[in-house]
């Protein structure tokens, strides 16, 4: 085998690699959005061309992740491709975590919209998971963006890291039934 050759075999197992990362993290947001819109009562079926209200736009995300996660199966590994879609899947649980803490009387930012007798902003399970939600997000668009495009060691494991954590806590908030979700490892 030809340096070249060696190289070109690196560069291919690289990238298998990096699909598997970025297609677990995809996977596993997606599953959350399914799970927050199952939580809130959000029908796939309420996907709109163009939707007017959050539940239409979180039946229509879902709808759009799905396709999504369907090309990336699809296709051949590409890093610059495969982490945008896994920040899709991200946005798309955020804004699904939001419709599901909307449900629960809870405001966009994540709070329930009282204040504590110690001036702290009281906040339920479900603020909790959108707060997860919304840092994963964060978390995938950094590792999908940049000059790296989905290379990069050190943003794509903030971004694994940011997506247990949503689980966990969209878990705890019961958003998520404890025998549906995928190991992001």
């Amino acid at each position: 085998m030809s340096g070249q050759e060696g190289t070109a075999a690196r560069a291919v197992t690289d990238a298998e690699a990096l699909r598997r990362l970025h297609g677990a993290r995809a996977h596993s947001a997606y599953d959350r959005a399914v799970a927050a819109c199952r939580y809130a009562g959000v029908a796939q079926d309420a996907a709109v061309a163009v939707p007017r209200d959050p539940v239409g736009r979180a039946a229509n995300a879902l709808r759009l992740s799905a396709e999504s996660l369907a090309a990336l199966n699809a296709s051949a590994p590409d890093p610059a491709a495969d982490a945008p879609c896994a920040r899709n899947a991200a946005a798309t649980a955020a804004l699904a975590a939001q419709v599901a803490a909307a449900r629960d009387g809870n405001t966009p930012d994540g709070t329930d919209g009282t204040e504590g007798t110690n001036g702290t902003e009281g906040a339920t399970a479900s603020a909790a998971a959108l707060r997860a939600a919304l840092a994963a997000s964060r978390a995938a668009a950094l590792a999908a963006g940049g000059s790296a495009l989905g290379r990069d060691a050190a943003l794509n494991a903030s971004a694994r890291e940011a997506e247990r954590r949503a689980v966990a806590t969209a878990r705890a908030a019961g958003c998520i039934p404890t025998d549906v979700h995928r190991d992001t490892r």
